[in-house]
């Protein structure tokens, strides 16, 4: 508990204080956001604004968990291991494409493709490495079964054969496309000034909730209770997964004072894909993998709008069901103010997240 407060207020602190540094690093550098000029007139003053915000996050969450470690002297975990993995690797494909931007000045980095298969790279690579390194009880980081709140029947690996073969393919497929599924919803939500980050917070600090929640109620906790044994969860390392959770809210919630309207400086998208990889990498190896889609409600609706209006607009030769895509936009060219559009995502958001740890504890208290 002390080591998840720390990295947690560690990682804040961080932010908080480091973000202006880094700001007036990004002005000198000049990686300021390019505003097509085809876009919005209310966002033309955002144009220069720093962005690459999410180096700051990532160095935030890294110096929160490890200086957390070094003072309450516990060893690093593989499970939070292979999240800082998935989201590095994912902030290290959105800082190209972000960088890119910067220097060609204009709205477009990297290809669709290009942005797509680095995705599918670290996505691959953190599914195959999750499924080594078990402990004491055999559990490895990550499962071969689709999960809820806890693991289903459905196990890929349940055959034998070409059968195997064809179930590990399916399972690397999963794994890869939740992660490109959430690193992508949080990058079409982030659009406006502190929607993405603060939408984050609430979804990625369930994950405190829920990790020490099934810690608590490990089925390996030795001072269980055995009239509570049957509910228990087969979640390798939980605890040390809610502690990375804070670190990383901690982070968004220090970055957030900055990034509020008027932003001083962006997520970018180096920001946005190491957002949503952190969010799939904590869901996966938590084994609420489907739970995802009601905490993370919020980027489901945007990403869900941005796919039905591309197919309609396709399908009809160029015409709109919604005025803009994402959503956010949409109700900005209705005239709704930028704050106001923020605030109700992020009640929305909340209520998201509220339905789905309500759900996840439902399950237990329902369990018999």
């Amino acid at each position: 508990m002390i080591t998840l407060i720390t990295a947690g207020g560690l990682s804040m602190i961080f932010s908080l204080f480091m973000t202006p540094v880094f700001i007036r690093l990004f002005k000198r550098l000049a990686w300021g956001q390019y505003i097509n000029i085809d876009g919005l007139s209310t966002h033309q003053v955002k144009r220069g604004t720093p962005t690459m915000g999410g180096i700051v996050i990532i160095l935030a969450v890294l110096f929160g968990y490890f200086v957390a470690l070094l003072i309450t002297q516990n060893p690093p975990s593989v499970s939070v291991l292979l999240v800082l993995f998935l989201m590095v690797g994912l902030g290290l494909v959105g800082f190209v494409d972000d960088f890119i931007k910067t220097q060609k000045k204009r709205n477009l980095g990297l290809g669709p493709k290009a942005k797509l298969a680095g995705q599918i790279l670290f996505g691959g690579v953190f599914a195959l490495l999750a499924l080594q390194f078990p402990n004491k009880a055999g559990l490895t980081p990550v499962s071969t079964h689709i999960s809820v709140v806890r693991d289903l029947n459905f196990d890929f690996l349940g055959g034998v054969g070409w059968v195997l073969i064809a179930g590990f393919i399916a399972f690397l497929i999963w794994i890869i496309l939740i992660v490109m599924a959430t690193s992508n919803a949080v990058n079409l939500t982030d659009g406006l000034d502190g929607l993405a980050p603060g939408s984050a917070i609430l979804a990625i600090g369930s994950y405190v909730i829920i990790g020490f929640w099934q810690s608590n109620q490990s089925c390996q906790n030795p001072t269980l209770d055995p009239d509570v044994a049957f509910k228990c969860y087969n979640v390798s390392q939980p605890l040390d997964l809610a502690i990375i959770a804070a670190a990383i809210a901690g982070a968004l919630i220090g970055f957030l004072w900055w990034n509020t309207n008027p932003a001083k400086i962006f997520l970018g998208d180096t920001g946005s894909l190491a957002i949503g990889g952190a969010l799939a990498a904590l869901a996966i190896e938590s084994r609420t993998e489907l739970l995802l889609i009601l905490i993370g409600g919020i980027f489901v609706i945007v990403a869900g709008q941005v796919v039905v209006q591309l197919t309609y607009f396709r399908i009809t030769g160029g015409k709109r069901i919604w005025r803009a895509s994402p959503l956010h936009h949409h109700f900005e060219v209705k005239g709704w103010a930028e704050v106001t559009i923020v605030v109700r995502f992020w009640i929305i958001a909340g209520l998201c997240v509220a339905a789905g740890v309500g759900a996840f504890y439902l399950e237990w208290i329902l369990q018999t």
